[in-house]
């Protein structure tokens, strides 16, 4: 049975977040001594959408899903980018069949190995083609990756803190990660995670909201059976669909 929210348990303070190596992505890209596709990737997907219909008005894209340190730098989150907006990691096919999906952006880091200077937070986020299709959606998630300490929580704690702006879409969140059986909590309680700074590229909607999921390190790792970059998108396990379902109800 999933936690209830952190509104209603007592959390320890969270760790905190060490400085970035950059100031933002174009500080990042602007550094001669990396290289995009041998340090770094960056990968999105924009619909289309048409309606030139004089008898039916047909439904405008209007989700962002994001991540922002995927690749190596919080391992897990491009796989769950992927498959939240609806296709499958592995094979870029649609999952469901048939389902819904969703515009997605995120950035990698790509090393074998010290991704982590490539993190840059979630205020300082500019890249044109990310603020573009977050500008442009009225809902937005962002998937992140943090540890127990960093959440507040024990060492083995399997969580998601939820946090954002879009208190609509947080609600949802908790509730079906509840009735999914995935411990969850509102992480307005816990400054380094909450999201709800509106500089956070996440609340840089339509609405001026999104909502932020940071998944602890134990919740990572139980989503695959073999947890590296070339492996991850090709097993997944149970509880990485049972995570994606959830979000993607909410997103419903």
């Amino acid at each position: 049975m999933a936690a209830a929210p952190a509104a209603a348990v007592a959390l320890a303070p969270a760790a905190a977040y060490a400085a970035d190596d950059y100031a933002s992505n174009t500080a990042l890209y602007a550094d001669p001594t990396l290289a995009e596709g041998v340090d770094y990737a960056r990968r999105y997907r924009r619909h289309e959408a048409v309606d030139g219909s004089d008898t039916a008005s047909y439904p405008f894209p209007d989700t962002v899903v994001l991540a922002l340190h995927g690749g190596g730098i919080e391992p897990g989150t491009s796989e769950l980018c992927m498959a939240v907006a609806g296709y499958h990691p592995a094979t870029g096919s649609v999952e469901p069949v048939g389902g819904q999906t969703y515009d997605y952006w995120m950035f990698e880091g790509i090393r074998a190995s010290d991704n982590s200077p490539l993190h840059v937070t979630s205020t300082h986020c500019d890249d044109p083609v990310a603020r573009a299709l977050t500008a442009g959606a009225r809902r937005a998630v962002s998937l992140h990756g943090c540890t127990p300490a960093q959440a507040g929580l024990a060492d083995s704690a399997a969580a998601v803190m939820v946090g954002g702006r879009d208190t609509t879409l947080k609600s949802q969140l908790l509730s079906r990660f509840a009735t999914a059986g995935i411990q969850a909590y509102d992480a307005a309680g816990v400054p380094a995670l909450n999201g709800d700074d509106p500089a956070n590229i996440v609340n840089r909607t339509l609405a001026g909201g999104g909502v932020q999921l940071e998944i602890t390190t134990p919740l990572r790792t139980a989503m695959f059976t073999t947890n590296t970059r070339a492996q991850r998108k090709n097993t997944t396990t149970t509880t990485f669909w049972q995570f994606v379902t959830a979000v993607r109800l909410a997103l419903q």
